[in-house]
């Protein structure tokens, strides 16, 4: 890391590079300012230049951000499209919207489903048919119910989370996307079309769809049938790119005075491998914006705009590949991105004909990313499409103080790891909820842009507005409880009451207590030992009892060490996203065989040695001590069943 001089030193040079390159003829997003007209007179190119002025050097700067790109189109023209920091730190490489390319994540995704669509209109894909119908391997069913193409638009096949091999550097070492769709097929958890969750392997499956019912490579066809119709010249799901664009890539990094981040290789490509220009960006956004042209027959368009599914009412909702972000009572559609380095956004202004999108190429300093991009969003909106904000309403006191109460408790994300070992994140995920000193609820799954939480005011029964930003929090209510909830920013995925048998509330307590126990148990065994031969002292035991005071340490020492050894190889794991590949399989492998012998061979060892010791007679010490031994056991075995740890496989 380098140190606060260096921090300081990028401050200054964080100023605008805008291009003056004249895309080429016939495209669609020529790169000059365009004046105003219509019903928005303040949205002009000189006008959004200057707030863009004031808004995004200091946040890079002061978010220790390396890099970004914003561009704004309006009425099928670009307003303006900036550079801001650096493409590279060392090199001092400004950002040129036009020549420097980014990693938008999964904003690549909007280009898979308007390949979907596309296949649509040619007959080929029906959105409502059993998926199977396209594929060469098979997804089961979930309750008797197939996936279908609109269940995984709108993010609601009902599939766990796939993380392995989702993001590497080594092309070698990362499987194709159609090797890796069909190595593992996730489970799916929830019935199709139910909930919201969030997922890179389906999205990877309709790239493949596409690449089997049009006979073309899925990046050859979106070349072909997307990037060229466009004139997006400089933008490619190849990885690694192809060599004419390698020099025009940004550097990534996590922190801007950090190290880099190599060059991403996603897993999944169809969700995540795009590399592209602010400038090719803006021709996507106003292809979309003017109803698919180039791409898109109008009413596909209009239809994959407009179509969504509704869970929580008056919350944001998916549609089909985009999802709402409609603020100000205008509607918007939008799509983030985030891989290690790249971190991005795209909104869309449909009836506005407005859009904008930004990147940059570090997290930065406590994921200031996130709060850029979310800031950039809101300030844009409240600027130029404005709405007054006098929402007075609220929820009589009384009942809004229950309403919270109602809310509380721990909460497990849709996106997740179900039936992997990985599923023991969700243990020390959870979200908890809880009340403030006012008694309005405490939800930690966002926080405000100063970094506290946000302030939640209840303005209809079981709907809350942040009162500092435009987020909506909304619950649904069963039988007189609150069974699940969502945040009008997240509209692809859900949080759902912990199961009790996996609640954190109730297991992180006792999950302590048993390690206290077990590392007790096993750092007293040598110490007692050297006391014992310091003294010429020998172990007062015999027979039957010797022999349990030895398997009982025996066992005590090896649970500990597999709790220990899940623990160490989860963080390194969750540490570096790289580490999400059959680089570490032969670890899972010793640790499963490992929690196997330990958890169910420990427990039966304990259980014998309470027997054991309290049938031989032996002090009251040593009979609870017995009894917590074989409650640490317990511990250890209820864990290991309900998050997947006492399993076999490398599949997650």
């Amino acid at each position: 890391m380098l140190g606060v001089a260096a921090i300081a030193q990028q401050i200054q040079p964080l100023g605008p590079r805008v291009t003056t390159e004249t895309p080429d003829a016939g495209t669609a997003a020529p790169a000059r300012t365009q004046p105003a007209t219509g019903a928005l007179p303040n949205l002009t190119g000189q006008d959004v230049n200057a707030w863009l002025d004031g808004f995004m050097p200091y946040a890079l700067g002061k978010g220790d951000v390396a890099g970004a790109v914003v561009v704004v189109v309006r009425d099928g023209q670009v307003l303006t499209q900036r550079g801001f920091g650096f493409a590279d730190v060392a090199k001092r490489k400004p950002v040129d919207p036009a020549g420097t390319l980014f990693r938008p994540g999964s904003i690549s995704k909007l280009f898979t489903w308007t390949a979907v669509m596309q296949q649509v209109e040619r007959g080929k894909l029906n959105l409502d048919a059993d998926v199977n119908t396209y594929l060469d391997f098979k997804i089961p069913p979930h309750e008797g119910k197939p996936v279908t193409l609109r269940n995984i638009m709108t993010h609601t096949a009902g599939f766990e989370e796939q993380v392995k091999s989702i993001i590497g550097y080594d092309r070698t070492k990362v499987p194709q996307y159609d090797v890796l769709l069909k190595q593992w097929v996730p489970e799916r958890v929830y019935p199709a079309g139910t909930t919201p969750a969030y997922s890179n392997y389906a999205t990877s499956l309709a790239g493949y769809i596409v690449e089997r019912v049009s006979g073309e490579p899925f990046n050859a066809y979106v070349q072909r049938h997307i990037f060229a119709p466009l004139g997006m010249a400089n933008s490619s799901f190849e990885q690694p790119l192809p060599a004419r664009l390698q020099a025009m890539m940004a550097t990534g990094y996590e922190q801007a005075s950090g190290e880099t981040v190599p060059f991403e290789i996603i897993g999944p490509a169809p969700a995540g491998s795009l590399s592209t220009t602010g400038a090719d960006m803006a021709r996507f956004m106003i292809a979309h914006l003017n109803d698919g042209a180039g791409i898109l027959r109008p009413e596909t368009a209009r239809t994959m705009h407009s179509t969504g599914n509704t869970i929580l009412p008056h919350l944001n909702r998916m549609l089909l590949g985009f999802y709402e972000t409609n603020i100000n009572g205008r509607k918007a559609i939008a799509h983030g991105g985030d891989t290690v380095a790249f971190h991005s956004d795209v909104h869309l202004f449909t009836d506005d004909k407005v859009g904008i999108y930004i990147s940059m190429n570090s997290l930065g300093r406590e994921g200031a990313a996130g709060d850029i991009r979310n800031a950039f969003f809101e300030s844009f909106a409240d600027r130029y499409l404005p709405a007054a904000r006098q929402d007075t309403r609220r929820v009589p006191a009384e009942t809004a103080a229950e309403h919270a109460r109602m809310l509380t408790g721990n909460w497990v994300n849709s996106r997740a790891s179900v039936s992997s070992f990985l599923s023991l994140t969700g243990l020390l995920g959870q979200v908890s909820v809880g009340l403030d000193k006012d008694g309005r609820p405490v939800v930690p799954v966002t926080m405000g842009l100063n970094g506290q939480p946000r302030v939640w005011v209840e303005v209809e029964p079981f709907l809350w507005n942040d009162l500092n930003s435009h987020e909506q929090l909304a619950a649904q209510v069963v039988d007189g409880k609150i069974v699940r909830f969502s945040l009008s920013g997240l509209p692809f995925m859900m949080f759902d009451r912990a199961p009790w048998y996996k609640n954190s509330a109730l297991l992180n307590p006792l999950l302590i207590a048993a390690l206290v126990i077990l590392l007790l148990t096993v750092a007293l065994w040598p110490v007692r030992a050297l006391v014992r031969r310091h003294f010429g002292a020998k172990l007062a035991l015999e027979g039957e009892l010797r022999r349990a005071h030895l398997f009982s340490r025996l066992a005590a020492l090896l649970i500990l060490a597999s709790l220990v050894g899940w623990a160490i190889a989860i963080t390194m794991m969750m540490g570096d996203i790289a580490n999400l590949s059959a680089a570490f399989d032969p670890l899972i492998w010793f640790l499963q065989i490992l929690t196997i012998v330990a958890f169910i061979g420990g427990f039966l060892v304990l259980a014998w040695n309470v027997w054991v010791t309290w049938k031989g007679g032996r002090r009251w010490p040593a009979k609870l001590w017995s009894l917590a031994l074989l409650f640490a056991a317990i511990v250890a075995l209820w864990i290991g069943f309900a998050f997947h740890l006492i399993s076999l496989g490398a599949n997650y």
